[in-house]
Order: structure tokens, then C-alpha cells, then sequence
């Protein structure tokens, strides 16, 4: 699985103009499952971004992860992750997992987090979403659970 993790200071998804999910401080949580990814995937990706040290502490390092400031985090499926630009100008997605395949792995990531104790908000998978968020620091991380 692929993610993409913003620190956020707040963010929220809308379908059709209806709030679907919303956060205070936490991580916005792009992810995409991909061809071939372990059936464990799912679990291990979200206790690494749970653990993720992103959070500054009291000396205003990145020392505090999700877990330790109690921050919430919204997940939103983004097949368009599994992108491969190396050849000509229309990228290729046929790394990404199949809808069902896709579909459950995001639903077992998002599960996850939650049972870690991470309050989480979700999008809606294969939706055309509409994503907003203040990028806090800007912190973006790049996880590849393959790598």
C-alpha cells in the first residue's frame, strides 16, 4: 500500500457539496492499495502512520506521533497514487489494486487506525471527492509499505 500523510491543522472531504468526513489536528491521509500487496498491509500501514513521529513536542521537535497527541485523522482512497509517469505524458495505473481489491484494502487500513484509538473520518471510495485541509508546517510524508 501507498500513502500519502499530511499534518494538518484541519481538513474535511465533500460528495456532492455533503461533509462526509472532518478533522481538527491530525493527518490527512491519502492511500492507495496496490497489485501484490501482503493481506497484512493494511494493519502494518496504519501502526506506522499511528506511530509516525510528526508532532512537535515542547521543544518543538518531531518527536510526538498520532497516538501521542490524540490527533484524528481522515482517510481518502487515491488510486491515482499508484501513478507511473515514466513513460509518455499519460500516466498509468495499472499498479493500483482492482476496485474490490482497492476497496477493502482502504476500509481495513481505515478500521485499523481506529482500533489503535485514532479517532478516523473516511471519504468515500471511488467517489469523486472534493478534499480540503491547511498543510501544518507543511509536513508531507511519502509510505510505501513495499519499500
Amino acid at each position: 500500500m501507498r500513502a500519502l500523510v499530511q499534518r494538518v491543522t484541519e481538513a474535511a472531504v465533500r460528495v456532492d457539496g455533503e461533509v462526509l468526513g472532518e478533522i481538527g489536528p491530525g493527518l490527512l491521509i491519502l492511500v492507495c492499495a496496490m497489485q501484490g500487496d501482503a493481506d497484512d498491509a493494511p494493519s502494518r500501514l496504519a501502526a506506522k502512520i499511528a506511530k509516525l513521529r510528526i508532532f512537535s513536542d515542547d521543544a518543538g521537535k518531531m518527536n510526538r506521533s498520532l497516538s501521542d497527541t490524540g490527533g484524528a485523522a481522515l482517510v481518502v482512497s487515491q488510486f491515482t497514487l499508484a501513478a507511473d509517469t515514466k513513460r509518455g505524458n499519460r500516466p498509468g495505473f495499472s499498479a493500483a489494486a482492482p476496485p474490490a481489491t482497492g476497496e477493502a484494502a482502504y476500509q481495513a487500513f481505515a478500521d485499523a487506525l481506529a482500533d489503535l484509538g485514532i479517532q478516523t473520518a473516511r471519504g468515500q471510495f471511488g467517489a469523486d471527492m472534493k478534499v480540503s485541509l491547511v498543510n501544518d508546517g507543511p509536513v508531507t510524508i511519502w509510505i510505501d509499505t513495499a519499500a
